[in-house]
């Protein structure tokens, strides 16, 4: 009979989790009872009822299969029923969304998304509730209170664990059922997408290139790209899951995804571009010698949304967090439907979905979801594209500048410095506050400002709260400057800016944004002194 047993612990008060989870090291992970100390905490705060289902499953990084044999153990140990994993301990997190919908009363997803994997990279873990999304901010304080005082945690010593075996197994009278990672999820986008549409669009000679960099997505694209839609063979590349990414940043954006970047922007293009992150829920688009940011990405898709079977219907409204731009608010104005500006994190997402108040959400950080699960999603995305370029038979870069013409352009980017000192960046933050109070009425890059705050949100469903969430510069004339510390680094801190400005008409339709925006990218430097502060040049990442 196998055996449960308590096992000391010494509490660990570091474990507090941010909005996507608890990320660190994975060399923290691997402290002895770090990875353990946590499940314990997160299914003792859980309490999930006595015919529940638990799922669980991540990205294929350095130490996923170890941590979810781990936690299958510990889920046997603290009587759990059933548990559900995804084949080889893998699913993407979208996917992982959906099985929870369908089957579980919550998730263990084991990621820490866009960041490096390996021995040296990164590792993480979360929950995800009953309706498929991340958990609120209420359970991971408990999470971090419980984790902080135990002092044991719970193990049944089972042996290996059949990751590998589809079907149902017995392990000390819990039921484990390993599943296909790909099958439901693929099942759920058939049903959205005019499949039928999509394959006559590559058979007719579409030409496309999807990067999955090295990542979860890989076989869920090339299951539904090249065997169900009839792509092309070799249309996904770097498509199988390594445990450290093939050595590169899992983060699809213009720097990372360099390889995608050069072959879109050569001279024998395809037509269409894509690439997905770490766990799978994040996307880029890219067209011939074009590359569509995230916002105007949300914005089109809401313009278009019931080209696609799934939306055929319309949509009840739309939602993107503060920093990403306002383009789909104008989409929404001319529409008719509620637009809600929220803080980064997709659990606010959650509530708005979970309420009908929205159908369609989006973060400028390369997210995009609709109620079809409760993440963000980046194959989903792909597919919706790929939905419109057949429906309207145009290119990308026709169906964006036609979009411009219509609703006038949300110029837009994004400085990303990572891994600045803690202290530095902090002091950037503090710099930008102390001056708030004397910005308003003041000029700016020729531009009058109305107003300088720190963006606070009130939920309209539960009524709650979220201070401190981005410091703002708003211009009369809606253009924006926007200062960040992101929560989704292990080092230092990442000093995110965001600069937008308006354009209607024509005059919207020049290509770069870099320089359409550069004297309020002058303008946001000067306000926070950045350079001065952090030693830093430049930034990281441009997009």
């Amino acid at each position: 009979m196998p055996l449960v047993r308590d096992v000391p612990t010494t509490p660990f008060p570091d474990q507090k989790p941010g909005t996507s989870g608890l990320r660190r090291r994975t060399t923290v992970f691997q402290t002895p009872h770090y990875l353990e100390n946590f499940v314990q905490a997160l299914l003792d705060v859980a309490a999930l009822p006595s015919d529940a289902t638990l799922i669980v499953g991540g990205d294929g990084r350095f130490l996923n299969r170890e941590a979810t044999a781990t936690i299958i153990r510990m889920a046997a140990a603290n009587g759990i029923p059933r548990v559900m994993v995804g084949q080889g301990g893998l699913l993407s997190t979208p996917a992982a969304s959906h099985l929870i919908r369908l089957h579980g009363s919550g998730g263990i997803i084991l990621s820490a998304s866009h960041n490096p994997g390996g021995p040296d990279g990164d590792f993480g873990i979360k929950y995800n509730a009953g309706n498929g999304g991340p958990a609120p901010e209420s359970f991971t304080n408990e999470v971090a209170k419980r984790a902080a005082a135990l002092t044991s945690y719970r193990m049944c010593d089972v042996g290996e664990i059949p990751l590998d075996t589809i079907g149902e197994h017995d392990l000390a009278g819990m039921t484990l059922m390993v599943v296909d990672p790909v099958a439901a999820y693929a099942t759920l986008m058939e049903s959205l997408f005019d499949f039928a549409a999509i394959r006559t669009l590559f058979a007719g000679g579409f030409r496309m290139r999807f990067d999955a960099m090295h990542a979860i997505t890989g076989p869920y694209a090339t299951e539904i790209l090249e065997r169900r839609l009839g792509a092309a063979a070799g249309t996904v590349i770097n498509g199988t899951p390594l445990p450290d990414f093939g050595g590169g940043h899992p983060d699809p954006n213009l720097t990372y995804a360099h390889d995608l970047v050069e072959e879109l922007f050569g001279a024998s293009a395809p037509d269409f571009g894509a690439a997905s992150d770490g766990d799978g829920d994040r996307n880029m688009i890219l067209g011939q010698r074009f590359f569509v940011t995230p916002s105007d990405s949300l914005a089109i898709l809401a313009a278009n949304a019931t080209r696609a079977p799934g939306y055929s219907m319309g949509i009840a409204g739309v939602a993107r967090s503060m920093p990403t731009s306002a383009a789909v608010d104008r989409v929404a104005a001319a529409m008719h439907l509620p637009c809600f500006e929220t803080p980064t994190g997709w659990k606010f997402f959650g509530n708005l979905l979970d309420a009908g108040r929205i159908t369609l959400c989006g973060e400028e950080s390369f997210g995009t979801g609709s109620n079809h699960v409760r993440e963000k999603d980046g194959l989903w995305a792909v597919l919706f594209w790929l939905n419109i370029v057949a429906s309207r038979k145009q290119s990308v870069q026709q169906i964006v500048q036609e979009h411009w013409a219509t609703f006038g352009r949300n110029y837009y980017t994004r400085h990303d410095y990572e891994e600045v000192p803690s202290d530095a960046a902090a002091g950037v933050m503090q710099h930008i506050r102390d001056q708030q109070a004397s910005l308003a009425g003041t000029t700016l890059a020729g531009r009058t400002i109305r107003s300088a705050d720190d963006f606070t949100y009130l939920d309209p469903v539960d009524g709650s709260s979220s201070a401190n969430q981005g410091l703002r510069i708003l211009f009369d004339d809606g253009s924006r400057i926007i200062y960040r510390l992101s929560g989704t680094g292990t080092a230092g801190a990442t000093l995110r800016v965001y600069i937008e400005s308006y354009v209607a008409g024509p005059d919207g339709l020049e290509l770069d944004p870099q320089h359409a925006l550069a004297n309020l990218v002058q303008a946001a430097l000067a306000v926070s002194e950045i350079p001065s502060r952090t030693g830093r040049a430049a930034p990281t990442v441009i997009t």
